[in-house]
């Protein structure tokens, strides 16, 4: 289905989407008592913010609805699934504020029950040994316009089948030499229902259950009878499993399990521009190196994304923002940046920080004066209060707040021009110093001191405001400027004999080594968020020390969502 990019205005407002009036017809019916979802992860790799959604979704319905919401591992795959990836999916679903209780479950521990339906099945005459190689079952399996073609082995007895299967059980043979195949319609419409794979062998010690099984049910025969042995009541699933969903009732209809049956209700992924949702891609880039692992800043993994200091209120909000559909779309991710900047404005404290710091000399300010400035810890919460900065005659500016000759429209410091000083004073440049290459390397100035506070006493107006800090009185921080993973919206926008990975982005990541910060960010706690004053939004990084700190951007200041969003109507911004 060709996807779409999808305008805030279509975001549904809360409690109005199809997957609840599904819940709320079938409560009003009498179908169900009480509403049981699932987030069924695989334990294959770190969550994404795609399973955030999912999480938000499953969570928050059975919430609503007085319910609960099960956390159960589809771990089916032993030779792709961790230890590390069980607890850091745990981690991650409390981080967002969301607590499964007791019901947390593994389908691994149904794998017994799931065996014996396989032999009951094979007893009804559904279900049969098939020798074909994986190759041969896909060549056998057709095409959209062409049925599948059955093998002999689909004519086997009972008998044959059953001991078959128990050897299979019993390791008698090797990977890949035999599966078990539900007997359905090799004719069928729907290539799902052409005789799927339920078993197939396996020889590998699996992360919950050990050395126990070396044959392993395949997903789309474990789903249904997970969620029907959990008494799970909304199956929700994205979009791709909307083909597979006859399959999902066809098992639980054959082995006549009690009703009532558990509903698969599929609904739109989340796909954000500039970003891969993809678990096998994210998976790459940490083996081939191109991140730092799971947890890297740049990845859409929700370990990246609490490194890097999104709070876990934003991605709700996300995810309540962009609703759930049942078209498959691209989400911008300005919307997403502009989820977390409303949370982080209300709840960042502001900071001063100079990333790329150049010396300024206020040359009719006396040497070793001290003054202390009242500035607001966060002007969106008066109850925040005020915190002291020094002032003293040489501060730290931004280097790019600076210029020898100035540009068209540019209103920062250049000689003759004046600006104010946050908090502080109006100040004139009055010269500009550089090296041989151009770069600036020391200016010199002077303050109004009848300006104190930053206001001009006969009322005269500046263009420009600078953040600053004292000389001596900082520390020296690294600070990390994240940006997009990958150059373009569509990673997948590239030409003949190229691949998504040409499209990363070579400067996603710009890193600033000797910024100053004010002396209190010293002692700040990993995870701690500040608004760096003009720069954006910061979050002290795991790596960071009271000698060394360390913040990584979270998000910069400029949001082009909002500027789209003050031209929608009230409505339509909700």
């Amino acid at each position: 289905m060709a996807e779409r990019s999808v305008p805030i205005s279509q975001f549904p407002s809360e409690g109005s989407d199809f997957i609840r009036e599904i819940i709320r017809a079938d409560l009003a019916a009498g179908k169900h008592r009480t509403v049981i979802t699932r987030f069924p992860p695989e334990p294959n790799g770190y969550l994404h913010i795609g399973h955030a959604k999912a999480i938000c979704l499953n969570f928050t319905l059975a919430q609503e609805f007085g319910g609960r919401c099960h956390l159960r591992y589809d771990d089916t795959n032993p030779t792709k699934e961790e230890q590390e990836y069980i607890e850091a999916i745990e981690r991650d679903v409390r981080w967002l504020g969301f607590d499964w209780g007791q019901h947390l479950y593994f389908a691994s521990d149904y794998f017994e029950q799931m065996y014996q339906w396989a032999e009951q099945l094979i007893l009804k005459g559904q279900a049969y040994v098939c020798d074909c190689t994986p190759d041969e079952v896909r060549e056998k399996r057709g095409t959209l316009t062409e049925p599948g073609i059955p093998c002999e082995h689909r004519q086997r007895s009972v008998e044959e089948n059953l001991n078959l299967f128990r050897r299979m059980r019993a390791g008698e043979f090797p990977d890949g030499s035999r599966v078990l195949r539900a007997k359905i319609d090799m004719a069928s419409g729907n290539i799902n229902m052409r005789d799927p794979v339920m078993y197939r062998i396996l020889h590998a010690p699996h992360p919950h259950a050990g050395d126990a099984w070396c044959i392993y049910p395949m997903y789309d025969y474990a789903h249904p009878l997970e969620d029907a042995i959990e008494g799970i009541t909304h199956s929700i699933c994205t979009l791709e499993f909307e083909d597979h969903r006859p399959l999902y009732d066809w098992f639980i209809d054959q082995l006549e399990l009690p009703e009532p049956h558990p509903q698969q209700i599929e609904f739109a992924r989340l796909n954000l521009t500039y970003t891969v949702m993809s678990k096998r891609r994210l998976l790459e880039l940490v083996q081939e190196g191109f991140v730092r692992g799971w947890d890297d800043p740049r990845m859409p993994t929700i370990a990246g994304l609490r490194r890097r200091g999104v709070p876990p209120e934003a991605i709700r909000l996300f995810a309540e923002r962009i609703g759930v559909a049942k078209r498959n779309s691209v989400v911008d991710v300005q919307l997403f940046e502009h989820c977390v900047r409303e949370v982080l404005n209300r709840t960042a404290p502001r900071r001063f920080a100079v990333l790329d710091p150049v010396k300024l000399v206020i040359t009719n300010y006396p040497e070793g004066q001290v003054e202390w400035f009242s500035v607001p810890n966060n002007p969106e919460d008066p109850a925040a209060g005020q915190r002291q900065l020094p002032f003293t005659r040489e501060l730290w500016v931004e280097r790019e707040d600076v210029r020898a000759y100035p540009l068209p429209k540019y209103f920062r410091l250049y000689p003759g021009n004046e600006v104010r000083l946050r908090g502080a004073y109006l100040v004139t440049c009055r010269e500009v110093l550089t090296d041989d290459t151009g770069q600036v390397v020391e200016v010199r100035g002077e303050i109004d001191p009848q300006s104190r506070g930053g206001q001009a006493p006969d009322g005269r107006r500046v263009k420009a405001t600078l953040h600053w800090l004292a000389v001596g009185h900082g520390v020296e921080a690294e600070v990390r400027l994240y940006d997009y993973l990958f150059a373009k919206p569509d990673p997948d926008d590239v030409p003949a004999g190229r691949t998504w990975r040409d499209n990363l982005n070579p400067n996603s990541l710009t890193v600033r080594p000797h910024a100053q910060v004010e002396p209190a960010l010293a002692q700040a706690a990993v995870g701690e968020r500040f608004q760096f004053e003009r720069l954006g939004y910061f979050a002290v990084d795991p790596d960071s020390t009271p000698q060394r700190p360390v913040f990584n951007r979270i998000v910069t200041l400029k949001d082009e969502w909002a500027k789209v969003a003050k031209t929608l109507t009230p409505s339509a911004r909700s």
